[in-house]
């Protein structure tokens, strides 16, 4: 589980937006950009080249 307070301030590193908790708290999507950044071990990854396209 990511802190409450942590994800308040994370904005998505390719068009900083803000980004939400996925359906299965493992994740944070950009809706704008369509991509998920993985959370590892509570950590968000937070890098452009790790994250994953989504629909």
């Amino acid at each position: 589980m990511i802190n409450q307070e942590l994800l308040a301030i994370l904005a998505c590193p390719k068009c900083k937006g803000p980004v939400r908790l996925n359906a299965q708290e493992d994740g944070l999507i950009c809706e704008t950009c369509a991509l998920l950044f993985k959370i590892r071990d509570g950590i968000p990854i937070m890098l452009i080249d790790e994250a994953e396209k989504i629909n």
